[in-house]
C-alpha cells in the first residue's frame, strides 16, 4: 500500500448527487405500463378472518387485479437461521404468508393486494373490500406471553415458544460462583422495542419480461443477492438465472432493510400475473406497522463480586420477543449476536444465559443497528455502574480492575470466552483510560458536588463495549444454524486504458462504499481515485454477493477486493516481467509501476493494462485480459470495541435530562477514511442516545401502536445532542488483509448505557437510589423515580 489514499478523509463521491437530490431511488423508477399495487392491512392485533368481498372493489375502473390469501396462501417467506430448544427439538417455524387468508397476528398484517392503474385508485378500492373479522384477544408483552391462559398467536406453538435456548457454563457452576459472591447486584429491566426508520421508505417493483421468461425486482434492500437466493428457494421456487434483483441508491436501511419482506414476492408475482411492471411503495404508516422492529428483550440479570470487587458470575435471564412472525433474521439476534457477547471486556470466570424467545401479536423483531450486542452491552454496562454504585466504588475503577488484559492476536493468542467466541484483539485499558483524560474525571466528580450543593443534579455515566462484526466466518454460522454462507465477493476489472471497475457484494445504502472502496484500490494499484469505479446492487451484474450489515462491508467486502488486487498485481508482474526481459520474482510492484528491482526498469500500471487485452508481446501459456474475482470467507468475526462517557444534567423540578457531553474513543482497527468513520460513529450515537431518552414503540392492551407516527414517536434531533468529542485507538484486526474492524454500529451500542447511567448517577448524587428507570427517559419517568 501507497498510502496515498487510506488512512486520509476524502470528501464521499457520492455525495454530489445525494446532496443535490440526483440519487436514484427505487421510487423514482418508472417503467412503461406501469402499475401500482396497494395492500389492505388488519386493523386488529388478532383476528379470525370470516370472509373477504373483493367485487365492488373489482367492480372499479382502473382496477387490474385483486390477490388474496386463496390465491397465494401457499407461498410464504422462511426465517434464515433455525436455533433449536435446549433439549435438541428444532425451533417453531409457523408460516409468514404473503397474505393472510385466516388468522391475523399482528396490526399491519397483509390481507388482500390490489393492483390498479394509479396508487390512488387502489387506495381507494381497497377501501371498497370488506373483511369480516371475529376480533381475539392479544398479546403484547414476551414475559406474559409464556403465562399459561395467554392468548396463542399460533395455534399449534405451546406457550408462544418459538425456542428455548442457553449459553455459557453450566448454570449449577454460575449458581455456586453466585452463592460465594461477597455482594450480588441485581437488576430488571426492559430494552425496549425501537422502530428503525429509515430516510426512504421501502419501495419495490415487480417486472416480468415475457419474451425472455425473465424477472426482475427492483428494491430497496441492503442485500439483493440474498432476496433473490430467498425468492427463487424459497418462496416462489423460480428459477435463478431468470431473476434478476436491482438494489439502486437506498436512504437508509439501518438493518430494517436486510430482510426479505413479503412485498418482494407479491410485487413480483402480480408482475407475472398482469404482464404488467408493478411497483409497491409503502407510506411511513406503514413502516412503523410492518418494517422489522429492534430489541424488545424483558431480563433479570445478576453480577456477583468478591470482596477485592472481582466479578465472580454473571446470571440471566431473558424473554426475547420475536413478533408475530419469524423475520430472516430475528433468531440469531438474541441468541449468537447476544449471547454471545455477555463477556463483554471482562475475566467474568462464570457466565450463564437462559433465553426464551416468544411469539406475540407485534410486527415481527430482527437486526436493528447493532442487533443483539446493544442489549449485551445495555445490561453489562448498567450491571457494572449500579454495582459500583451499591458498593460505594468507583465505575472506571471497577472496570479497569476487571478488563481482560491487552493482546494483539499476533504475538499473543485471541482470547477466548465463555460465551463460544474468541477475541482477535484488544487493549480495553487504552480506551477508558483515554476517556477518563478526555473527561477531566477528578475535576468532574468536584464539579458534580459543587452543583449538587446549588441544586443541579450532573451525572456521568460509563460505558465500555466490545462488539462482534465482520459477520462471518460461513463455517461458524453454518454451525449455529444459519441457512446460508456469510463470506463476500470481490471482483476487479481492468480495462485496457488502466481504468478499473470493482463489482462488490457488498451494497452501499449510505455507508461511502464508492469512496472507501476507490480508496483502497487506487491505494494498492497506485492509480488516481478518479479512474476507479464501483459497481454494487445488481445482481446480473455483480457475480454474487451478502450484503452490507453487521459492519461486514470493509472487513468482508473490502478483503475480497484486495485478494482479486493481488491477483490482478501477481499476473501483471508476469506481463511486465515478459517485456522488460526478466523472471517474475525480480519484479516489485509500488506507486502503479513493475519494476525490476534494483534497477530504472518499470513499466506503468497503463502499460501493463493495454498490454493484456493487445497481447503482441505476451508471455506464452498466459491469458490475455485482466479482470479476477474472489470469494473471501474470513477465519473469525472482528471485534471492535471502545468507551463511550456520558454527562448528563437532570433538572430535579420536571425531571428533564440534557446530555450536556458526550466522549467517544472508539478502536475500530485500521482506519481508511477518517471522515467517513466519525460520520458513522456520529450517526450511531444519535441513534442510541435516542433509544436512552426518546424512542420506544408502545402498545395499547388491544395490541395497537399508540405511537406510529412523527407526531408520537420521537426520533432525536439535532438540539437533542451535544458537540461530540471522538477520539481513537488502533488495535489492528490480525487476520483480515485491511487490519479494519468496522465502525458502523459502535455508536448506537456503547452509547444507550452510558447516558442512562449517567442519569442514574445524577439521581444517587441526590440521595435517590434508583436502580432503573425504564427507557425512553422522559421527564416523567425520571421525575416518577425521584419521588
Amino acid at each position: 500500500m501507497s498510502n496515498k489514499f487510506i488512512g486520509k478523509s476524502v470528501k464521499r463521491v457520492e455525495d454530489k448527487r445525494f446532496i443535490t437530490g440526483k440519487g436514484r431511488y427505487t421510487d423514482d423508477i418508472n417503467l412503461p405500463g406501469m402499475t401500482h399495487a396497494y395492500i389492505l392491512r388488519s386493523p386488529y392485533a388478532h383476528a379470525r378472518i370470516r370472509s373477504i368481498d373483493t367485487s365492488a372493489a373489482a367492480a372499479m375502473q382502473g382496477v387490474v387485479t385483486i390477490m388474496t390469501g386463496d390465491e397465494v396462501g401457499h407461498y410464504g417467506v422462511p426465517c434464515g437461521w433455525q436455533v433449536n430448544f435446549k433439549n435438541g427439538e428444532t425451533m417453531k417455524e409457523p408460516p409468514h404468508p404473503l397474505l393472510v387468508k385466516d388468522k391475523v397476528r399482528h396490526v399491519g398484517d397483509a390481507v388482500v393486494m390490489v393492483v390498479a392503474e394509479s396508487r390512488e385508485i387502489a387506495q381507494d378500492a381497497a377501501e371498497a373490500i370488506i373483511v369480516d373479522y371475529e376480533v381475539l384477544p392479544a398479546i403484547t408483552d414476551a414475559s406474559k406471553a409464556v403465562e399459561a391462559g395467554a392468548p396463542l398467536v399460533h395455534d399449534d406453538v405451546p406457550n408462544n415458544i418459538c425456542f428455548d435456548w442457553e449459553i455459557g457454563n453450566p448454570k449449577a457452576e454460575v449458581d455456586e460462583a453466585m452463592a460465594s459472591a461477597a455482594h450480588i447486584t441485581t437488576l430488571e429491566f426492559v430494552n425496549q422495542r425501537v422502530s428503525p426508520n429509515a430516510m426512504e421508505p421501502r419501495s419495490y417493483i415487480g417486472h416480468y419480461d415475457g419474451v425472455y421468461d425473465k424477472y426482475t425486482l427492483y428494491t430497496s434492500t441492503q442485500n439483493p443477492h440474498l432476496i433473490r437466493l430467498l425468492m427463487c428457494a424459497f418462496v416462489l421456487g423460480l428459477p435463478e438465472h431468470k431473476v434478476r434483483v436491482v438494489g439502486p441508491d437506498v436512504g437508509g436501511g439501518f438493518g430494517s432493510k436486510i430482510y426479505h419482506y413479503t412485498e418482494e414476492a407479491l410485487v413480483t408475482l402480480a408482475a407475472k400475473k398482469t404482464g404488467r411492471p408493478v411497483k409497491w411503495t409503502e407510506t411511513r404508516s406503514e413502516a412503523f406497522l410492518t418494517d422489522a422492529h429492534g430489541r424488545d428483550h424483558v431480563t433479570k440479570a445478576e453480577m456477583g463480586f468478591d470482596g477485592d470487587g472481582k466479578i465472580v458470575g454473571l446470571r440471566i435471564k431473558t424473554f426475547a420477543n420475536l413478533g408475530a412472525y419469524l423475520s430472516t433474521f430475528s433468531t440469531a439476534v438474541p441468541t449468537y449476536l447476544h449471547g454471545t457477547l455477555l463477556q463483554g471486556l471482562y475475566t467474568t470466570p462464570k457466565i450463564h444465559l437462559d433465553m426464551t424467545c416468544v411469539f406475540t401479536n407485534t410486527t415481527a423483531v430482527d437486526a436493528y443497528r447493532g442487533a443483539g450486542r446493544p442489549e449485551a452491552t445495555y445490561l453489562l454496562e448498567r450491571l457494572l455502574d449500579l454495582s459500583a454504585l451499591e458498593m460505594g466504588v468507583d465505575p472506571a475503577e471497577l472496570r479497569l480492575k476487571n478488563f481482560i488484559p491487552a493482546f494483539d492476536g499476533v504475538t499473543q493468542p485471541g482470547y477466548q470466552t465463555n460465551v463460544a467466541l474468541q477475541y482477535d484483539s484488544g487493549n480495553y485499558h487504552g480506551v477508558l483510560q483515554r476517556g477518563l483524560e478526555m473527561l477531566g474525571y477528578e475535576d468532574f466528580r468536584k464539579a458534580q458536588k459543587e452543583a449538587a450543593a446549588s441544586g443541579k443534579l450532573l451525572g456521568v455515566g460509563f460505558s465500555t463495549y466490545i462488539e462482534a462484526c465482520g459477520i462471518a466466518p460461513s463455517a461458524v454460522v453454518g454451525s449455529l444454524g444459519a441457512r446460508a454462507g456469510l463470506y463476500e465477493v470481490g471482483q476487479v476489472r481492468v480495462q485496457p486504458t488502466g481504468k478499473v471497475s470493482v463489482f462488490t457484494g457488498a451494497h452501499s445504502h449510505g455507508q461511502g462504499h464508492e469512496t472507501t472502496f476507490a480508496q483502497v484500490v487506487a491505494d494498492r494499484l497506485g492509480i488516481p481515485m478518479e479512474d476507479v469505479d464501483i459497481i454494487h446492487g445488481d445482481s446480473d451484474t455483480v457475480a454474487f454477493g451478502m450484503g452490507t450489515y453487521g459492519s461486514r462491508s470493509l472487513a468482508v467486502g473490502g478483503s475480497a477486493i484486495m485478494k482479486s488486487l493481488d491477483k490482478i498485481i501477481e499476473k501483471g508482474a508476469k506481463i511486465a516481467a515478459h517485456k522488460l526481459e526478466c523472471s517474475p520474482d525480480d519484479i516489485e510492484f509500488t506507486d502503479g509501476k513493475f519494476t525490476v528491482k534494483g534497477t530504472d526498469k518499470s513499466l506503468g500500471f497503463g502499460d501493463i493494462a493495454l498490454t493484456a487485452y493487445v497481447p503482441h508481446v505476451y508471455p506464452a501459456n498466459l491469458e490475455p485480459g485482466l479482470d479476477f474475482s474472489s470469494f473471501y470467507d474470513p477465519t473469525n468475526f472482528t471485534y471492535p470495541f471502545g468507551c463511550h462517557i456520558a454527562v448528563v444534567e437532570v433538572d430535579k423540578e420536571t425531571g428533564a435530562t440534557k446530555v450536556k457531553r458526550f466522549i467517544a474513543v472508539d478502536d475500530v482497527g485500521n482506519v481508511i477514511n477518517p471522515m467517513i468513520v466519525d460520520g458513522q460513529i456520529h450517526g450511531g450515537l444519535a441513534q442510541g442516545i435516542g433509544q436512552a431518552l426518546l424512542e420506544g414503540v408502545e402498545f395499547d392492551g388491544n395490541g395497537q401502536i399508540i405511537n406510529g407516527s412523527y407526531m408520537d414517536y420521537a426520533m432525536p434531533r439535532a438540539d437533542d445532542l451535544p458537540m461530540f468529542e471522538l477520539d481513537r485507538q488502533v488495535t489492528p484486526c490480525p487476520h483480515n488483509p485491511l487490519g479494519v474492524k468496522g465502525a458502523g454500529e459502535a455508536g448506537c451500542i456503547g452509547s444507550t448505557p452510558a447516558v442512562v447511567n449517567a442519569v442514574v448517577d445524577a439521581l444517587w448524587s441526590a440521595g435517590h437510589q434508583v436502580k432503573d428507570i425504564r427507557m425512553p427517559l422522559t421527564p416523567e419517568r425520571v421525575w416518577s423515580a425521584m419521588q
